[in-house]
């Protein structure tokens, strides 16, 4: 049976200890199938938490039925995953997994920014995180915005504080207090002057120099102002040319750090599906593309990259603006993105249910082929029957039109022999159109315009 810290909330309940509690709440729709995907694995999340005395308490709350307390919340879509504490609402925007929910649950829930007491907690604090943030230092109004940046970020990231005596000897600072970042196995010391406001040098720097990426990394990449420059390769069959081409990237983004790293964000990416459905084409495999996430530009070398000095030359094109962007979101690139999604979805639905497909698709054109006939056919024979009220029968009507199309013929040609630059115009009326399939043509008028 199902936990009760799982059942769904009581929206009374959750209004009376909401402000007193940490609340990991999932919002949901009845109808949703990534809401049905997402249930096993909150069952897991719930049960974890529970299990290691987390003092999280975890629910799911229907937001059709209370659409007021969604809104409130910010909710647009199903599901979404929201951390509560107190007056603050953290949004979930990772892989939907046990181990990442409840790692973003725990982060989140504990303190903005943790103290390090002792030089062994330090060390074991770096073992265990890529990135992570210290403030060095006693009180100051730098620490006042540290503290009000780890407030903000602190779903991307861990923020902790510490006296200058916990440092290893290795670490060398040049004037207290100061904000610090360790990944990549160094450290890199926040300067106010070259690095702008404390809150977007946390934001540039909270990911590694070098990273795998997928669709939720990208989207979070796109967050930070940074082009992403990707190595696209095929991990299952890695080539001595998609190693050689990681090896590049590999290696601008630890020997330029100077040169790139405000504006460049570098890793690879297992295949090529994502890329293709974001710049709707193919990227060959192995290959480099860096896309612009904030206006869905990209760019491509002109030619192979082959070695370090040529893939220098291609992000230095690119900073420059010498290089050649390709996409965009402009009018017309909107215009592709609806066809090429409709597009998509058509595909995907058949391949993954042809009959389904068929049903989807060829019952409402089915509909509407029946409905343009039914149209078609009562026109006509509303015509008919007000040309039989007005005296004319079929054969009547019949010899009337060859005599009419006679008299054409012949005055074309005489026409065309005395002006060759005379036009003849044939205007048909809507009715005419739709009942000629029946050999008959009505409201037909040859209009002569002689040339100057």
């Amino acid at each position: 049976s199902r936990p009760p810290l799982l059942r769904c909330v009581s929206v009374l309940r959750f209004k009376d200890s909401r402000m007193d509690d940490v609340w990991l709440v999932d919002f949901y729709a009845p109808w949703c199938g990534y809401c049905k995907k997402l249930e096993p694995v909150w069952q897991e999340v719930g049960a974890e938490l529970s299990r290691s005395g987390s003092p999280v308490r975890v629910g799911k709350m229907d937001a059709t039925a209370y659409s007021g307390m969604a809104s409130e919340f910010g909710v647009r879509g199903y599901p979404t995953i929201k951390l509560l504490k107190g007056e603050l609402a953290y949004n979930y925007k990772g892989p939907r997994t046990k181990d990442d929910v409840i790692e973003f649950a725990n982060r989140v829930a504990g303190p903005a920014v943790r103290s390090l007491p002792s030089r062994q907690m330090f060390e074991h604090v770096l073992k265990r995180h890529s990135v992570l943030f210290l403030y060095v230092g006693g009180e100051s109004p730098l620490k006042e915005k540290y503290t009000e940046v780890a407030s903000e970020l602190i779903v991307y990231t861990y923020f902790f504080s510490a006296s200058e005596d916990v440092l290893p000897e290795s670490v060398t600072l040049h004037e207290l207090p100061s904000v610090l970042v360790f990944k990549d196995g160094t450290y890199f010391t926040y300067d106010e002057y070259e690095d702008g406001s404390l809150s977007s040098w946390v934001n540039r720097e909270r990911f590694q120099s070098y990273l795998p990426i997928d669709g939720f990394t990208l989207y979070e990449l796109g967050e930070t102002g940074k082009l992403v420059a990707i190595a696209v390769t095929d991990e299952k069959d890695l080539t001595e040319q998609s190693s050689r081409l990681k090896g590049l990237i590999q290696r601008v983004a630890a020997e330029h750090r100077d040169q790139f790293n405000r504006d460049f964000q570098f890793g690879h990416m297992d295949g090529n599906d994502y890329i293709n459905s974001l710049i709707m084409g193919e990227v060959s495999v192995p290959s480099i593309i860096i896309l612009n996430t904030s206006n869905e530009q990209y760019f491509l070398p002109a030619e192979p990259v082959e070695d370090l000095q040529q893939l220098l030359q291609f992000f230095s094109s690119v900073l420059d603006g010498s290089a050649p962007a390709y996409g965009g979101d402009g009018f017309l690139q909107r215009i592709k993105r609806v066809a090429y999604d409709a597009r998509s979805t058509v595909m995907s639905v058949f391949r993954s249910s042809p009959l389904l497909g068929c049903f989807l698709f060829g019952l409402p054109l089915g509909v509407i082929s029946l409905m343009c006939y039914g149209i078609c056919m009562a026109e006509s024979e509303d015509d008919t029957e007000l040309m039989k009220r007005d005296g004319f029968t079929d054969e009547e009507e019949d010899e009337g039109e060859e005599e009419e199309q006679q008299r054409l013929t012949a005055g074309a040609e005489d026409t065309g022999e005395e002006d060759e630059d005379s036009q003849c115009v044939c205007v048909l009326d809507i009715k005419a159109l739709c009942v000629s399939y029946q050999n008959s043509l009505r409201n037909c008028y040859c209009i002569h315009e002689k040339g100057k």
